[in-house]
């Protein structure tokens, strides 16, 4: 966990970021920012974060204990409606320009809002605004995703004296996150994907009851939370000697992954890694078989800002943590993924993925 004065440090960057905005002060609904701005881990509250740099928690009875732990603002323990509450200690306070999360808030909670309103007070939706100052990771943010990264790929690495043909991917799933708690997560960042033989030309299949088979591949994308950050690592295997179709497939991608990571670097444009994954995929013939994003970034969230994508424009700076993963996935025959997180340094970028990028022939 950040140490507590870090959490003053962020409110203190949002506050002037409200004040460039000419807002009064903000309306926080979304628990991950909720988190970020308070140490606050519980799974129902709202905070009110002023141009003046203070904040207080909204929350209900369950959390009165947790939350006088947790938290390093102000905290109300409210019975009934924590947005009613907010509202009334807004109107208390004489904050009239009131910004709320433009993609966080549902049409219901921002109808009620804006029934409460009083005059001369306003509502101004917001996009981003927490979001962007969460890119750039702290010391504390980046030990805890290296932890959790640490996690995901050694439980990976011990699962794989399971993988053998007959195995259903599930069960496969479920050694991994098994071993991913007993090493210490608090548990999966996502939905593990464990897929085998044409399958793994789905870039986001779930694990099913299939199973593995002889002369296959087999992708597996997993990832763990460590002190509520996560991590994200994607590796391939074949249950046999691959052939050379495979092989060739395999290196393509593997070779657009190190073109994409050696285009990272500090005040580029996002969409500059994407290029380079593509432009190398293209020489093979597989510009089409690569459909989705060649990144994104992830914290207390798994998908984040920024997105390495097709326009993005955002300037990449020191401190932020993002994916690298281009694929290539072809119907009928199979897919590969190879995927990184790493962290953007001052001239380049650091892996944190400890596990071997070797196509591992089980």
């Amino acid at each position: 966990m950040p140490p507590r004065g870090e959490y003053s440090q962020r409110r203190r960057r949002l506050a002037a970021e409200l004040e460039r905005r000419k807002l009064d002060a903000v309306i926080v609904t979304a628990l991950p920012n909720i988190r970020y701005l308070s140490g606050f881990t519980g799974s129902n509250a709202a905070l009110l974060a002023t141009a003046a740099g203070d904040a207080v928690l909204f929350t209900d009875p369950r959390y009165q204990i947790q939350a006088a732990d947790e938290a390093d603002c102000r905290v109300r323990v409210v019975k009934g409606s924590l947005l009613k509450a907010l509202l009334e200690t807004a109107r208390r306070k004489g904050l009239c320009r009131l910004g709320f999360e433009a993609q966080r808030l549902s049409f219901a909670e921002h109808e009620m809002l804006r029934a409460g309103l009083w005059l001369g007070a306003w509502l101004e939706p917001q996009t981003g605004l927490i979001e962007d100052l969460r890119m750039v990771k702290s010391p504390a943010e980046l030990e805890a995703i290296r932890g959790a990264m640490q996690i995901a790929s050694r439980a990976f690495c011990e699962a794989l004296c399971i993988a053998r043909p007959g195995v259903l991917e599930i069960e496969l799933a479920a050694e991994i996150e098994y071993r991913m708690r007993r090493l210490g997560a608090e548990k999966p960042a996502f939905d593990s994907i464990v897929l085998g033989g044409a399958r793994t030309a789905l870039p986001h299949a779930r694990a099913g009851r299939e199973p593995l088979r002889a002369n296959e591949l087999v992708l597996v994308d997993v990832g763990a939370v460590k002190a509520g950050y996560s991590s994200d690592m994607t590796r391939m295997a074949f249950l046999g000697r691959p052939d050379e179709r495979v092989k060739r497939l395999y290196e393509a991608v593997r070779e657009a992954q190190q073109a994409a990571l050696e285009a990272v670097r500090p005040g580029l444009a996002a969409d500059v890694v994407d290029r380079a994954a593509r432009r190398l995929l293209a020489g093979h013939g597989l510009e089409r078989a690569f459909v989705h994003s060649t990144g994104h970034g992830l914290g207390l969230e798994i998908h984040e800002a920024p997105r390495l994508g097709k326009g993005e424009r955002l300037r990449l700076a020191a401190g932020m943590v993002v994916t690298v993963e281009p694929g290539a996935y072809l119907e009928g025959f199979g897919g590969v993924r190879i995927e990184d997180t790493i962290v953007v340094t001052s001239n380049g970028c650091e892996i944190l993925t400890p596990a071997s990028k070797e196509l591992l022939a089980l």
